[in-house]
């Protein structure tokens, strides 16, 4: 059985590059997902866990990447709601225009809320079913239908009505009907 700094230089030589990738589609910059996924990586090993593979060290890290990345959009969000507190800066915020059309699926996830953002990276990408996307991200089934329903909209708006593959576990929501 490997020992954690041998896992820990397996998921650097190995997985580092998908790590990156998937932590691109959360923060939409190379840059920040490389930030992103060394802050993940510094805390998953900081701690004695029992991480004996690289592919459980990876899923953990996986998971530390999607925690950040919603701490982070919630820090700045409060952040933003008391910055005027501080000083005028004179520039009104500018609204997203989450609904433009584009082929671009970059610029579509740019246009989602970060907890749309990270349930549509779950779902499309990861591959999860709806309970699992609850107990990753410690939400009710509704509300991750309520996410990935309103995150399957916008990238349907933004991408076009086929880009997305129809959703059985999302056929009505909230008493409408999502095709």
């Amino acid at each position: 059985m490997p020992a954690w700094h041998e896992v820990l230089e397996q998921v650097l030589r190995d997985r580092r590059s998908a790590l990156v990738g998937y932590a691109a589609l959360f923060t939409l910059d190379r840059r920040d997902a490389e930030d992103l996924v060394h802050d993940a990586i510094v805390r998953t090993f900081a701690r004695p866990r029992a991480l004996t593979d690289v592919h459980t060290a990876e899923g953990y890290v996986r998971s530390v990447i999607r925690s950040m990345f919603i701490d982070s959009a919630r820090r700045r969000a409060s952040w933003r709601g008391k910055v005027h507190l501080l000083a005028d800066t004179g520039v009104a915020p500018s609204p997203e225009n989450a609904t433009a059309a584009v082929l671009d699926v970059r610029a579509a996830f740019a246009g989602l809320a970060p907890r749309e953002r990270a349930v549509a990276v779950l779902r499309f990408f990861d591959d999860l079913t709806v309970p699992e996307i609850a107990h990753e991200l410690d939400l009710s089934v509704g509300a991750v239908k309520r996410y990935l329903s309103d995150a399957t909209g916008k990238l349907r708006s933004a991408l076009g009505p086929d880009a997305l593959p129809d959703d059985p576990e999302l056929t009505v929501v909230s008493g409408r009907s999502h095709a």
